[in-house]
């Protein structure tokens, strides 16, 4: 598959948040159909929970057949795209209530139709009137029961993937952009993104100035592509930092230079601001600032402004220190 782009095209393109997708990314890897990849931890610790809103909402199974399915067998509705960088999830829960229910069903016929037979109790629920209440009433409950405690430390990931590959577009445009966003996506000089689909139907797509929403997902292994006029052109992606679990500090570096700090240490091999190593880490703005500032003065992370935020990166020094190696001296 190919996406032909335009120089309209840089400008028209953003990046997004949305805790309503990753809830239905996170539902996906709760069921079983995704693999949890590093995520693996938290969805053990979270099925639990994920199992009694699955029998207090039966639409939850019902969803398999019309939600995260291999090409194009689902719907729109339940995860409409987001209007701004970091929409709340109660603004985008309000988007999905408003649908219309001729919409609603439209939608499902047609995913349903590209899907093996369902069994009864699965269409009755997906065709029926209360099909879109259902489903925002059982998305409510996942964001609340589950994935808003968990949301600090997500968005954080999210947003730091976001600073760093937004300013790469800006700058340096989209061959830098694209770059390890995934192992399936390719930037071509003759203007051309070119993605290695698993269900391929080729063909040429024009973005005409439209440009590309790109979508972080802490949860999602593999690329997703939206090229339908229902939605804007959109390319769901893994977010830097969920591919491999940051490098945990070995026992000597801790006690060198204390636990937190060798965690920030390790967290940043992608940078990332003092409230989002807040939110990873668990602490307050106040006791991971304290850090942060120990690390900088020792010359082992260094901080670059951008707009109103501050990104810490390791230094070469704080990168020989977490791998173990001395930094080696010229002369």
């Amino acid at each position: 598959m190919r996406i032909e782009v335009v120089p309209q095209d840089l400008m028209a393109s953003r990046f997004a948040i949305s805790p309503l997708i990753e809830t239905m990314h996170a539902q996906w890897v709760l069921a079983g159909r995704y693999g949890a990849g590093v995520n693996s931890r938290w969805a053990a610790r979270r099925r639990g929970t994920y199992e009694k809103l699955r029998a207090e909402h039966p639409i939850l199974r019902a969803a398999a057949a019309i939600s995260g399915n291999m090409g194009n067998a689902n719907v729109d509705f339940i995860a409409p795209p987001p209007t701004a960088v970091d929409v709340p999830f109660e603004a985008e829960l309000a988007a999905m209530r408003a649908t219309p229910l001729e919409q609603a069903h439209a939608e499902i016929v047609r995913a349903l139709a590209k899907q093996p037979p369902v069994t009864g109790w699965v269409r009755d629920l997906l065709l029926g009137p209360e099909v879109v209440r259902r489903f925002a009433d059982a998305y409510e409950a996942l964001w609340t029961e589950i994935l808003a405690h968990d949301w600090p430390r997500f968005r954080a990931m999210l947003q730091r993937d976001i600073a760093q590959r937004a300013g790469r577009l800006a700058a340096y445009g989209w061959a830098a952009a694209l770059e390890d966003l995934s192992p399936r996506v390719h930037w071509r000089r003759s203007g051309h993104i070119e993605l290695e689909m698993r269900l391929d139907t080729g063909g040429l797509h024009r973005l005409g100035g439209k440009g590309l929403l790109f979508l972080p997902s802490a949860f999602m292994t593999n690329i997703a592509a939206y090229l339908e006029e229902a939605w804007p052109y959109a390319l769901i992606y893994p977010a830097r930092g969920t591919a491999a679990a940051p490098p945990a500090p070995d026992a000597d570096l801790s006690s060198l230079i204390g636990r937190s700090r060798a965690r920030i240490l390790a967290e940043l091999a992608e940078p990332a601001t003092t409230t989002q190593l807040a939110a990873l880490l668990g602490q307050s703005v106040g006791t991971t600032g304290g850090h942060v500032a120990a690390l900088r003065g020792t010359g082992l992370i260094a901080g670059t402004r951008v707009g109103r935020s501050v990104l810490y990166a390791r230094t070469p020094l704080g990168d020989a220190l977490i791998k173990g190696a001395r930094p080696s001296r010229g002369g």
